[in-house]
């Protein structure tokens, strides 16, 4: 329930393309959310991918870090505030998940902002 595997994580390039050429976005700052309907091929609900700017943030280990904790609060809140709603209304998305803040936030401050981003999410996709 609480995992993340690597099934879930979007690696295909054209999938990725077509993402930010033809998905819908919104922003919840500090998060900017790309996402779209995929026909059901996938085995999980979500195909997520995290990204950091290597512009706003030079240093590797700032954007590992920040990353690394925007992975840990998607685990940690992904089945009741977003897969759920996906498996009753049987729809499978890709994500983008893109962080746009100019400094590292505390991981409470990402955990309050995750959950109101996906509920956010929830209401876009049931349009």
């Amino acid at each position: 329930m609480y995992t993340f595997k690597k099934e879930e994580r979007l690696c295909n390039k054209k999938l990725i393309d077509g993402l930010f050429h033809n998905g819908s976005s919104f922003l919840c700052y500090p998060f900017k959310a790309s996402w779209m309907l995929t026909p059901g091929t996938q085995q999980f609900p979500v195909q997520i991918l995290f990204s950091v700017s290597k512009r706003r943030f030079s240093r590797a280990v700032d954007r590992n870090l920040i990353k690394r904790r925007l992975r840990e609060v998607y685990r940690l809140h992904k089945q009741q505030s977003l897969y759920d709603a996906l498996i009753i209304a049987d729809k499978k998305i890709i994500f983008s998940l893109g962080y746009i803040g100019k400094e590292i936030a505390p991981y409470d401050f990402m955990e309050k902002k995750m959950l109101k981003l996906l509920s956010q999410l929830c209401a876009e996709i049931a349009k």
